[in-house]
């Protein structure tokens, strides 16, 4: 996966962007746009969507502060990017945008599951312990289902932006 100088500016400015748009919404618990930048880099760059996905993780603990909450980021957002390199390329254009909010909304219902095992381990949970800990989430987990369904709207026009950009820079 060779960069060109070009690909790590844009890189480096969409990982900056997923930062930046957590950063503004942050006033409005588990609603971002993170999950957008990534449906819609993944379907573009494929597995090169990765380093954006990790500059921004980079960043969150840079300057967030890297602690026990920061480590599954390390694994979250990339169970979301594999979500999306699973999806068929060929999907219908109609029902692509559709295919894009259910993936990234998804994620946001399965946030805190995905989270609990990393607080099992780092807190010394059992099962049960962890179980209660996903049940106590689910009420955020439905926001950020919800949120990141309606925030979704945005990914097949980004993924257009994204294009046609491309197509300028080339």
């Amino acid at each position: 996966m060779k960069l060109q100088i070009r690909e790590i500016v844009i890189f480096g400015m969409l990982g900056a962007l997923m930062y930046i748009s957590k950063v503004l919404l942050e006033f409005l618990p588990n609603v971002h746009l993170i999950g957008v930048f990534i449906v819609a880099s993944t379907v573009v760059y494929r597995r090169k969507a990765l380093y954006p996905l990790y500059i921004f993780v980079f960043l969150t603990g840079l300057l967030s502060g890297f602690s026990t909450w920061w480590l599954p980021y390390l694994y979250i957002w990339t169970v979301l990017w594999g979500f999306v390199m699973l999806l068929p390329r060929n999907i219908p254009a109609k029902i692509r945008p559709l295919v894009y909010m259910l993936v990234c909304a998804a994620h946001g219902f399965l946030f805190g599951t995905l989270y609990a095992p990393a607080q099992a381990l780092l807190f010394g949970l059992d099962f049960n312990g962890m179980i209660t800990w996903i049940i106590a989430g689910l009420p955020w987990d439905a926001i950020h289902g919800v949120s990141n369904f309606l925030v979704g709207v945005l990914i097949a026009p980004l993924i257009s932006v994204i294009r046609l950009a491309e197509k300028g820079t080339r």
